[in-house]
């Protein structure tokens, strides 16, 4: 995820260099003489109640580096050593590629890493993980990640909240549109401030697994202790191309069955998707704030993040 944001990032910096030179090519020739950027390895990594602990492990690419199949696939770092200790349990994970899996086996990857089940089939990824179940997910507790990859080493900790529910939600059609709109719901929040939310939504029977809401992230910092409503965008797997004018893009249908995963994360985890969606939002706009991407990883980037999930089902009805 953090290679898709710097492949956008080169794009625009190629359409600010390419505008500029058009403005002053009458004037003067200009060399820029760029530093090669310093690789660094780049974590994303989760752990949930009752589920292994998933890490994958990439390193960067130069700005101005070939963008390809063999590329993304090098990019991918091999041979790690990486453990998970829960304070009690230390456990090293095994390397696992999916392209040595049965075909049964990669609905289930898809969901663990967040990645469409297509990508999965088409191009394969490796990550780290363990069927050792005194390692899986619990409430409550903290989970420590050490990385040893490449003469570099990577720690980072992280926690699983005991979750908090959600009130209720429902559908609404938005005004002007009949059958499609947003999806709303009532949160509770509760006291000390810093409580940190990401949401996710899966439409049975179209989607293939849950998919974060455009937005998923937020906060109290606004509402801490309040009991309030909001609604929320559909979300949209990364390869997913709207239709030229379509403007139910980002709306629930009637009709839907909406299944929803709401997680509590510690402010960290936050940080990390906040100001991932952020510089997502801007890219591609060469007169937005830069925007930095915040990592809990120590020597390296990335994140390593715990959930603390709830499910709920509803059907989308007026």
């Amino acid at each position: 995820m953090v290679r898709s944001s710097l492949m956008t990032k080169r794009i625009v910096f190629l359409f600010i260099g390419l505008f500029s030179l058009c403005l002053f090519s009458c004037e003067k020739d200009i060399d820029i003489d760029l530093p090669e950027a310093e690789r660094k390895l780049v974590v994303e990594g989760s752990i949930e109640p009752g589920l292994p602990p998933f890490v994958i492990l990439t390193k960067t690419e130069g700005y101005f580096d070939p963008i390809d199949i063999n590329s993304l696939q090098n990019a991918f770092v091999h041979g790690a050593t990486v453990f998970v200790n829960n304070g009690t349990n230390n456990v090293q994970l095994t390397e696992i590629c999916t392209n040595n899996l049965p075909d049964s086996l990669l609905p289930a990857i898809s969901e663990l890493i967040g990645v469409s089940l297509e990508s999965v089939k088409n191009f394969g990824f490796c990550l780290y993980s363990t069927l050792d179940p005194v390692i899986f997910g619990e409430e409550g507790k903290t989970y420590t990640l050490s990385i040893t990859a490449e003469g570099e080493t990577l720690t980072s900790t992280t926690t699983i909240p005991t979750p908090v529910v959600m009130d209720r939600y429902w559908y609404k059609d938005q005004p002007g549109f009949t059958d499609y709109g947003y999806l709303w719901f009532q949160l509770n929040d509760p006291q000390p401030a810093g409580t940190a939310y990401r949401i996710y939504t899966q439409r049975i029977g179209k989607d293939d697994r849950f998919i974060p809401a455009n937005g998923s992230v937020f906060d109290d910092n606004f509402f801490n202790g309040l009991n309030f409503e909001a609604f929320l965008w559909r979300g949209h797997e990364v390869d997913e191309i709207p239709v030229q004018g379509d403007e139910t893009w980002d709306y629930f249908q009637q009709g839907d069955t909406i299944a929803i995963k709401f997680c509590t994360i510690d402010q960290p985890h936050f940080q990390f998707w906040n100001s991932f969606e952020i510089a997502a939002f801007n890219n591609g706009n060469p007169f937005a704030a830069p925007a930095t991407i915040k990592t809990n990883i120590e020597g390296g980037l990335g994140v390593w993040g715990g959930y603390g999930v709830s499910y709920d089902t509803i059907i989308a009805v007026d």
